[in-house]
């Protein structure tokens, strides 16, 4: 089965060397990588982008923009140029998509409603800098435990709401499955960002029990835990999805794998679990 839509994301293998991971993902017949704002520090952009042109790898996203929820003025000020910043990066290495995560309550004023407006406002500031790049900014629900630290948003349907409201097409939403298999409603929500042009990425690992000290480290292997993921995947392949499918693990024990046990281990997953499905 073709590997052709499977990209890895960065973190996945953490701890390897980005220019490792970069060099072992065509040795395992994988096109494509979500790369992090720190590979762009290590390295510099040109060459990064150099690295991954040389390998003709696709850059399918890159993480992470967002942190939009301070009350502070000048902490918003700051937030939204370097989201400006982000932007630029993410055409500079060729990404299509920017992943946004909101950012957590602030514990000046503990106003989550607050908080989800500013990240409205936020995003509608920098809707047209996007645009204007070429690059779309998806918004990251995070699972209800990261609401206080990392994400105020929730679900594919609030994203949604901030997203249609910033009024530019450039904004829509990314599904990742380790945030959203628990949403009642979410074949509905997915439905509702295809309709609207806005569902713009599709991110998938596992939810791994018992969770890890750190919750966001509990993401498994695709079929280590609890999700449905043939379910998920042929709800996103119905709206007529067919972009990278980025798998995006955070998990000590996966990052101890040697790579190329990691990236043997991903695409065989994949192509029992995800890909059949994918339309």
């Amino acid at each position: 089965m073709s590997l052709d839509r499977l990209a890895i994301n960065r973190w996945t293998c953490r701890t390897t060397p980005v220019e490792q991971l970069l060099e072992a993902l065509p040795a395992a017949g994988i096109g494509s990588v979500g790369l992090w704002r720190e590979d762009v520090e290590k390295l510099g952009l040109a060459q990064l982008r150099r690295r991954t042109d040389d390998l003709g790898l696709r850059v399918s996203s890159l993480c992470r923009g967002g942190f939009l929820t301070a009350s502070a003025q000048a902490d918003r000020a700051s937030a939204l140029d370097d989201n400006r910043r982000a932007i630029d990066e993410a055409a500079a290495l060729g990404a299509p998509t920017l992943v946004m995560v909101a950012g957590g309550v602030d514990l000046a004023d503990k106003d989550i409603r607050g908080a989800r407006e500013r990240v409205a406002e936020g995003v509608a500031a920098i809707a047209g800098h996007a645009e204007q790049a070429g690059v779309t900014l998806s918004l990251e629900p995070l699972h209800p435990m990261f609401a206080a630290d990392r994400a105020v948003i929730s679900t594919i349907d609030q994203a949604l709401d901030i997203a249609e409201s910033a009024g530019s097409p450039a904004v829509g939403v990314v599904v990742d499955t380790y945030h959203v298999w628990w949403d009642p409603y979410l074949e509905r929500s997915i439905e509702r960002a295809a309709a609207s042009g806005r569902l713009l990425a599709y991110q998938v690992c596992d939810w791994n029990l018992p969770l890890a000290a750190e919750p966001l480290f509990s993401r498994g292997y695709t079929g280590d835990g609890y999700i449905d993921f043939p379910s998920i995947t042929r709800m996103v392949a119905a709206t007529g999805y067919r972009g990278d499918i980025e798998v995006e693990i955070f998990n000590e024990d996966v990052w101890a794998d040697p790579v190329g046990t990691a990236l043997a281990t991903i695409a065989a997953r994949y192509e029992e679990l995800v890909a059949p499905y994918a339309g």
